[in-house]
C-alpha cells in the first residue's frame, strides 16, 4: 500500500503554493514565499529537496529549468495528517477530540450545529 509521506512545517509551506500549480519553477515558488517567510533562496531549495526525496513531488525537465509538480494531494496529505494527530495527541479517539474541542470555548454554536450535520449525513452514508 502507498504510504503517504510525512510532511514538515515548513514543507507544508511549500506544498501549498504547489498543490496551487499544476507546474511551477523553484523561481516561482521562492518569489510566492517573499512576503510568507523570510528564507533565502537557497534554503527553500533544501526544501524543494527534501521533498523530492520524500516522493511527494517530481518534475520535468525543460532546459535549464525544473519544473515541480505535486505526487499526492492536498486532500491525501490532510487525511493523513489529521490520522497522525488524532493518534498521536488523542490515543486516535475522535470522540476524545471532539469533546475536547466542544468543551472548550473556542467552538462556536454554529461550529457545533455544522458538526452535528456532518455526523448526520456520515451516519446516513454509512446505514
Amino acid at each position: 500500500m502507498y504510504e503517504i509521506p510525512k510532511i514538515s512545517n515548513s514543507e507544508w509551506v511549500v506544498m501549498k503554493i504547489i498543490w496551487n500549480h499544476s507546474e511551477i519553477t523553484s523561481i516561482n515558488i521562492i518569489q510566492q514565499l517573499k512576503d510568507k517567510a523570510q528564507w533565502k533562496p537557497a534554503t527553500v531549495k533544501s526544501l524543494i529537496n527534501r521533498l523530492l526525496n520524500k516522493n511527494a513531488i517530481g518534475f520535468n525537465k525543460l532546459g535549464y529549468e525544473y519544473l515541480y509538480f505535486a505526487l499526492v494531494s492536498e486532500d491525501e496529505c490532510i487525511k493523513s495528517e489529521s490520522k497522525s494527530f488524532i493518534d498521536r495527541v488523542f490515543n486516535g479517539s475522535i470522540k476524545s477530540m471532539i469533546l475536547t474541542f466542544a468543551e472548550s470555548k473556542e467552538i462556536s454554536e454554529t461550529d457545533i450545529e455544522e458538526l452535528k450535520n456532518i455526523l448526520s449525513q456520515s451516519i446516513k452514508r454509512k446505514g
